[in-house]
C-alpha cells in the first residue's frame, strides 16, 4: 500500500511540476534545429519560422543548423532532447517519411519520437540545370541523357532526402542514366550546379528561385502538377509527357516527444497564427513556396499516410541507406 501510495505521489509531483513548468512557459531562450545547412530551402522556412516565432513568444528562437546523412543527423539530436519545449526542429518530406523507408537502423522513430505541432510550408521540386547544358526543356534534357547514357551528373541534398528521390522517380519514368552526387544539403547542390561540376538538380524552390530567376541555373520543370506562381512560365513534368507525376517538399515543426500537453497546445496556437500571418505568407512567396497548416492529429495522420507513400517510392526506387 505504501509503495502504491509513493508511486501515486510521485506522479502527481511530475504532473504538477510539469504544469508549474508550461505556466512559465517560455522563460528563457527555444532552440529550433535545422537539420541542413545554412541557405537551404529548410534553413530559410526555418529562419522565417524562428523570427515569427520569437515575436510570439517574447523569447530569442535561435536557429541550429546541424545537417548530415539527409537531415536525419539534427533530426535524431533534436528527437533525443529534453521535452520541455526549449527545443524544436523543421522536419521534412525527407526526414520524416523518406528517411525511416531509406535507412537499414535510423536512430529515431518519426511517428514516437516527435509530438507534431503543425505544418508551415509546403513547395514544389524545380528541376533544374546549368546554363552550360544544351537543354532548355524536359524533353531535351531526357534526350541529351539518353545520347549520354551515365554521363550527366545530379546534385542532391543528400543520400535518401526528397531531392534524391525527386530525380529517381523521373530517371525511372524516363527511362534514363544519370550519375546521382550527393551533397550536405540544398545550399551546396545548388552551389554545385552553379559550378559545373554536376549538370542538374530536382531541388526545392526555395533554395534554387533566386538563381534561376537570375539566369544562373535555368529551370526547365516543376515537379507539381500545377505550374508555381514563382516561375510561371515553367511546366510541371506531368505537362512534358509524365502525366502524374508529383514531387513536393512539405516542411513542419515538430516537438519532442513527451513534451507537456500545455507547451504544445501554446506552440500549436502560435505556429498556427504566424502561417496565417501576411509578411510570414510574402516571405515564403518570395521563396517559392505556399503556406499550409494543420491540427497535430492532422499532422500525424499526414505523416504515417506520407510514410506509406514514400515507402512504395523507395522500394521501387531500390533504395537502402546504412
Amino acid at each position: 500500500m505504501n509503495r502504491f501510495r509513493t508511486g501515486v505521489m510521485t506522479a502527481l509531483a511530475a504532473v504538477m511540476f510539469s504544469g508549474a513548468a508550461a505556466a512559465q512557459y517560455p522563460n528563457r531562450p527555444v532552440k529550433l534545429i535545422v537539420p541542413f545547412p545554412a541557405g537551404g530551402s529548410t534553413d530559410i522556412v526555418g529562419r522565417l519560422v524562428a523570427q515569427k516565432l520569437s515575436e510570439r513568444l517574447g523569447q530569442p528562437v535561435v536557429v541550429e543548423n546541424k545537417g548530415g546523412a539527409g537531415g536525419t543527423v539534427g533530426t535524431d539530436s533534436a528527437a533525443k532532447s529534453a521535452p520541455d519545449g526549449y527545443t524544436l526542429t523543421i522536419g521534412t518530406t525527407s526526414t520524416h517519411a523518406i528517411a525511416p523507408n531509406a535507412y537499414a537502423k535510423l536512430a529515431y522513430d518519426p511517428a514516437k519520437d516527435f509530438a507534431p505541432i503543425s505544418l508551415v510550408a509546403v513547395t514544389p521540386y524545380l528541376l533544374a540545370v546549368n546554363p552550360n547544358v544544351k537543354a532548355t526543356n524536359l524533353k531535351e534534357f531526357i534526350a541529351l541523357a539518353k545520347a549520354e547514357p551515365g554521363k550527366l551528373n545530379y546534385a542532391s541534398a543528400g543520400a535518401g532526402t526528397a531531392t534524391h528521390l525527386s530525380m529517381e522517380m523521373l530517371k525511372d519514368a524516363a527511362g534514363i542514366d544519370l550519375v546521382h552526387v550527393p551533397y550536405k544539403g540544398n545550399a551546396p547542390a545548388e552551389l554545385a550546379v552553379l559550378a559545373g561540376e554536376v549538370q542538374a538538380v530536382f531541388g526545392s524552390m526555395p533554395a534554387l528561385l533566386q538563381q534561376a530567376k537570375a539566369g544562373k541555373i535555368r529551370p526547365i520543370a516543376v515537379g507539381t502538377s500545377k505550374r508555381s506562381p514563382a516561375l510561371p512560365d515553367v511546366p510541371p513534368v506531368a505537362d512534358q509527357g509524365f502525366p502524374g507525376f508529383e514531387s513536393s517538399l512539405w516542411l513542419g515543426v515538430f516537438a519532442p516527444a513527451g513534451t507537456p500537453q500545455p507547451i504544445i497546445d501554446r506552440l500549436v496556437a502560435d505556429v498556427r497564427a504566424i502561417v496565417a500571418m501576411p509578411d510570414f505568407i510574402e516571405g515564403l512567396a518570395r521563396n517559392g513556396a505556399d503556406p499550409l497548416s494543420n491540427t497535430p492529429a492532422e499532422f500525424s495522420k499526414l505523416l504515417v499516410d506520407e510514410i506509406g507513400r514514400y515507402g512504395k517510392v523507395v522500394k521501387a526506387a531500390k533504395l537502402k541507406l546504412e
